[in-house]
């Protein structure tokens, strides 16, 4: 989300609030905000190693001890869907209730198949596709949302890549098994994403915060 130019309050140095012209108003950048897009960019980058991490071993090791990079990569979502910045409370809430139903589809799966057995039951029954899908759905929400705010290019294969891959997967056009370097192209896009992240003006990824309030003001008058 980009922000206006901000003017300083004391000096240059960031650990000093921000004082920022936004659409309904001033604002103030503080030191929680920044604090908050830090969680964000590395749940997102701890996300993205999870991701490439666990298709490494699936490759050279096989799909039995997945587990624990399943379990970092649906933690590093969460909290990145916890600190993301989205004006819309409805889009933020959708985002956040398919990351849980996708974390059910995927306790759902170790209790059907065991957790060493999880990657061989997804490539025996591309069913469970639908079970863990919402999380992808979630993962492919945050994609968009980089897109859409920064006009980051890597951001679209990632918004482009996880839906059609697991779409071709669930038709059985391009079975799991056979997808593995699009998925590692999805992850290394995914990092560079993260990654960029890092270069970032803080206030880039708070946004206006002036809508944040204003809309906040409308939904206390609603009530």
């Amino acid at each position: 989300m980009n922000t206006p130019s901000p003017d300083k309050i004391g000096t240059t140095d960031q650990s000093v609030d921000q004082l920022h012209q936004g659409m309904f108003g001033t604002y103030l950048i503080t030191d929680a905000d920044r604090r908050e897009v830090t969680a964000y960019r590395v749940s997102v980058l701890t996300l993205a190693v999870a991701q490439l991490g666990f298709l490494v071993q699936w490759a050279w090791a096989g799909s039995t001890w997945i587990g624990p990079w399943l379990v970092l990569m649906a933690v590093a979502l969460g909290l990145a869907l916890h600190w993301i910045h989205i004006y819309l409370r409805p889009l933020h809430q959708a985002l956040r209730l398919l990351w849980l139903l996708g974390v059910g589809g995927g306790i759902a799966l170790v209790y059907q198949a065991g957790p060493t057995q999880m990657g061989n039951a997804l490539l025996a029954q591309p069913l469970w596709i639908m079970a863990i899908g919402p999380y992808f759905a979630a993962l492919t929400g945050l994609g968009f949302k980089e897109f859409f705010c920064f006009h980051r290019l890597e951001a679209v294969g990632v918004t482009a890549l996880v839906p059609l891959l697991l779409m071709l997967a669930l038709l059985g056009v391009v079975p799991l098994e056979k997808q593995g370097p699009l998925w590692f192209l999805e992850a290394v896009l995914l990092l560079v994403m993260a990654v960029g992240k890092f270069r970032l003006d803080p206030a880039a990824d708070i946004g206006d915060k002036s809508v944040f309030q204003e809309l906040e003001q409308r939904r206390r008058t609603v009530r």
